[in-house]
């Protein structure tokens, strides 16, 4: 199958079986920018994790929470912020915007507070590499190397629908987990027309009553438990806490590599956890075309394709270049609302009352 249908069944099945928060390809390097984008991420809740909920469904600018401003006084802005002044305005609007910070006006000057102490809302992080198929591993080994020394996260595991052999194990690090799904349980074809596909009879403890869910796109039954986990092998905590080791560049008989201070990777951390709180997993979208149907699996709705048979990338898979497209008349579906979707199978809340506080003296925003 492809990465992206095994992605997108591993997050709907990770979200129906954890609390927390569930995130695709997301960012993960520190010294060498973009250069490493984990596949899949889940965050385990802190206790603070409904503090973090209620002030915005958004993710909060990592320069504003690593500022100087605080929940006293109000600050004149320029003097809280490290970095460079555009990045620090832009913080600052965005706080704004998102209800992170209020502002009062002074003598033709910004002086801003924050709302509310961020939270720490995250308790474990564990990081997910897809690879269906061992046979076509390509950078694999390089990969997982990397998220072992940084240590950025707390746990890493590759998940494949390949059988797992000594072999295979013997060329992983070792402190990476392996998880080998099954899917033999999953009938898309049946979930796409509304038919039950679980094994045992529909079963989700998110669901609504009797364990279904609302009904989305004219579907109502869900492929429940269809996915199944099998732990081949048991991640090793990493010291994420501490400091961290990140290759950067790799050259024949030797690699040049960044160490990395507990400090820096923390704020990376920080980033990380914000990113997936504001864009969770549902970022894609549903083809326009006449055949696809959308397919319910562990309470998700995902674009499925009953020409290709497959749960399908719109942006990749479908199009006039495909065989079987049929265009539609007029626009893309849009009573899938998978916001909304996302909030009744989680804690991430929508539309929160937020934490900005009324005080005399503070001018309207903008």
């Amino acid at each position: 199958m492809s990465e992206f249908a095994f992605e997108l069944e591993l997050c709907a099945a990770l979200e129906n079986e954890r609390d927390g928060i569930v995130a695709r390809q997301l960012g993960a390097s520190v010294a060498s920018g973009g250069g490493r984008i984990l596949d899949i991420v889940h965050i385990e809740p802190s206790p603070a994790f409904d503090r973090r909920a209620e002030i915005s469904p958004s993710a909060i600018p990592a320069a504003a929470i690593e500022s100087d401003v605080g929940t006293g006084r109000a600050r004149y802005w320029k003097s809280c912020f490290d970095c460079h002044p555009e990045r620090a305005r832009r913080a600052v609007e965005r706080a704004l915007e998102i209800g992170f910070f209020e502002r009062e006006r002074r003598g033709g000057r910004d002086y801003v507070r924050q709302t509310t102490r961020y939270p720490e809302w995250a308790g474990r992080i564990l990081a997910i590499e897809n690879k269906p198929d061992l046979a076509s591993p390509g950078d694999l080994e390089h990969q997982l190397r990397l998220d072992v020394s940084l240590g950025l996260v707390d746990e890493v595991v590759l998940a494949t629908e390949s059988y797992v052999t000594r072999a295979h194990l013997n060329r992983l690090p070792d402190p990476v987990g392996v998880w080998r799904i099954h899917r033999e349980s999953i009938d898309l074809e049946r979930s796409s027309r509304g038919e039950n596909t679980s094994k045992g009879g529909v079963n989700s403890s998110k669901g609504g009553s009797n364990g279904t869910d609302n009904r989305v796109s004219g579907i109502e039954s869900v492929a429940s438990g269809a996915l199944e986990i099998e732990v081949i092998r048991e991640p090793t905590p990493l010291p994420a806490d501490g400091p961290g080791v990140e290759p950067v560049a790799y050259h024949p008989g030797r690699t040049d590599i960044a160490v990395l201070s507990a400090e820096a990777k923390a704020r990376v951390r920080r980033r990380l956890l914000e990113r997936a709180y504001g864009k969770g997993w549902r970022t894609y979208g549903f083809p326009a075309c006449a055949r696809a149907r959308t397919a319910r699996l562990d309470g998700a709705t995902l674009p499925y394709c009953p020409w290709l048979g497959r749960v399908v990338d719109a942006e990749s898979d479908c199009g006039p270049t495909c065989a079987g497209f049929e265009a539609l008349e007029g626009d893309t579906p849009t009573e899938i609302d998978l916001e909304a979707e996302r909030e009744h199978r989680t804690g991430w809340v929508r539309d929160p009352q937020g934490t900005k506080r009324r005080q005399s003296g503070l001018d309207r925003f903008g």
